[in-house]
């Protein structure tokens, strides 16, 4: 995935978040406030795919992972995904009706 270069003006409270998660994690503050960014796009993105805002493709899409990921990532936030029982019943009924007609 490709990046942008973006100025930002960030709170102090934030960098200082920033600056304690990067001296948790053993890294630079850039990095830190990368990870940041991501983990709240990465929430954002699965909201809105939670509330059929977005597809399973675009969700992986826009958080560059693969849709098995994202099925993974859903599970993690306890969003449910597939049809609904209704939805499987109709689709149950729908392929016997196709086995009978072969």
């Amino acid at each position: 995935m490709s990046s942008v270069s973006y100025p930002l003006r960030i709170k102090k409270p934030i960098m200082e978040l920033a600056e304690l998660r990067a001296r948790e994690e053993n890294t630079d503050k850039t990095t830190a406030i990368k990870q940041l960014l991501y983990t709240g796009a990465e929430e954002y993105a699965m909201k809105l795919y939670e509330q059929g805002r977005i597809s399973l493709s675009l969700t992986a899409k826009l958080l560059d992972k693969n849709v098995h990921e994202i099925l993974y990532l859903a599970e993690k936030y306890g969003i449910k995904t597939g049809g609904t029982l209704e939805q499987q019943e109709i689709s149950e009924k729908n392929a016997k009706k196709l086995k009978l007609k072969k």
